[in-house]
C-alpha cells in the first residue's frame, strides 16, 4: 500500500516552463507550464477559464534534440494565484 505522499499513479515533474495554449475558440495565449505528469498538468496563467475546456499546449524544450510535447487537455480547476490564474488539466491525448 502506499504511503500518503505516494498516492498519485503518476509522479509529477516540476517544469516552470513557457507553455502555448490554444482555447477552444482558436485563441492562443502563452502561460507557465508548473509540472508535468502522464496524466495532466498545472498551468499559470493570466486569465481565468472555464472548467471543462478543452485546450491545446505546445510545450517546447530547451534544446532541439526533443520535439515540442502537443497535448489536447481538459480544464478540471481555476482557481486565483496572485496576479493570475492556476489551472489543473487532465492531458486526453498527446499528439506529439
Amino acid at each position: 500500500m502506499k504511503d500518503y505522499s505516494e498516492k498519485r499513479d503518476f509522479h509529477r515533474m516540476q517544469v516552470n516552463s513557457e507553455i502555448e495554449i490554444t482555447n477552444s475558440k482558436g485563441e492562443t495565449f502563452i502561460g507557465t507550464c508548473r509540472d508535468l505528469s502522464a496524466a495532466g498538468m498545472q498551468l499559470y496563467v493570466d486569465r481565468p477559464v472555464v472548467v471543462g475546456e478543452e485546450l491545446k499546449t505546445v510545450l517546447r524544450p530547451t534544446s532541439d534534440q526533443f520535439p515540442p510535447l502537443e497535448t489536447v487537455c481538459e480544464v478540471v480547476r481555476c482557481e486565483p494565484e496572485g496576479e493570475g490564474f492556476l489551472l489543473g488539466a487532465n492531458i486526453s491525448e498527446v499528439t506529439r
